[in-house]
């Protein structure tokens, strides 16, 4: 039972930590590089070759039944759910079989528009905060001790 985290732009790498320590679960944390390994025995990082989604690929290909995954990449995350494992966004929202379809349709399009109109200014994501955070945290906590069971 691992903690997987999709880690190139992961906002809540520190929360992940601890609360996986806590609980006593493995985080692997796959990236291209840039990020400096734990000294915490139970957070592994995993460095996967530049390019487009190889560290996808990768969590992909080994998230398993009982797993957490956290990513804001919605393919990643609709992969990990067939393959049994729970899923959490950054913000704290968990995606499942019930709402993946929907949220992957939502992303299809919204990468059509953006597309479509190429010369349009993007207004970024919303802010990351302590609520953000905080709801994170909580959404985990709760997804270990149900993959506890």
């Amino acid at each position: 039972m691992t903690v997987w985290v999709d880690g190139d732009a992961c906002p809540v790498k520190a929360e992940i930590e601890a609360v996986a320590t806590r609980h006593k679960r493995p985080v692997k944390i796959v990236c291209n590089g840039g990020l400096r390994p734990s000294a915490n025995p139970l957070v592994e990082i995993i460095y996967v070759s530049e390019g487009l989604d190889v560290a996808d690929r990768y969590i992909s290909e080994h998230a398993t039944s009982g797993d957490v995954v956290v990513t804001a990449d919605i393919p990643l995350a609709a992969d990990c759910i067939a393959a049994g494992a729970l899923v959490l966004q950054p913000d704290g929202s968990r995606l499942t079989e019930r709402n993946i379809a929907q949220v992957l349709a939502s992303r299809n399009l919204m990468t059509e528009l953006r597309a479509a109109q190429p010369l349009s200014q993007g207004g970024g994501g919303r802010p990351f905060g302590k609520a953000e955070r905080s709801r994170f945290r909580q959404a985990l906590e709760q997804g270990l001790r149900e993959t506890n069971r």
